[in-house]
């Protein structure tokens, strides 16, 4: 019981909370870019989503560094694994979001589908990036 404590208090600690807050103009600024190209512009589900993370991941990356995670290494390593982990996390989230959100809309319009499965999406992808951007990317080295 110990152990769970422990965890939990170090997965919502100050570090955590930092993130949700750079999480909120993030998601503000990407869902603004993603509609906007999906809804106003008629752009693919694909090339909607992708460009939220693209821009988005580039505002991430430094709110992120310099702010939650306050990394203070130097060189293209952190950056490397940074996109790396943004790539993965977009493909796992919004991959899995598409097929299960079209079998529980089925029926509905593609537009509704395709709205719903970007949010659902943007909901795996913050999971899956929280963890990974704090136990690989931005790993301290007593971590």
């Amino acid at each position: 019981m110990q152990k769970l404590k422990r965890l939990m208090a170090k997965l919502f600690d100050r570090t955590f909370w930092k993130f949700i807050a750079v999480g909120v103009v993030n998601t503000i600024f990407g869902y603004a870019i993603m509609f906007t190209f999906y809804n106003l512009l008629h752009l693919s589900y694909w090339v909607s989503s992708a460009c939220n993370y693209i821009f988005g991941s580039i505002l991430s990356y430094f709110l992120n560094k310099h702010f939650t995670f306050q990394d203070k290494s130097r060189g293209l390593k952190t950056a490397l694994r940074f996109a790396v982990n943004i790539a993965a996390c977009y493909l796992i989230a919004y991959g899995a979001a598409r097929p299960a959100v079209r079998w529980l809309l089925r029926g509905c319009t593609q537009k509704l589908v395709d709205n719903a499965a970007m949010l659902t999406g943007s909901v795996i992808f913050v999971a899956l990036n929280y963890l990974s951007q704090r136990f690989l990317t931005f790993k301290k080295a007593e971590e």
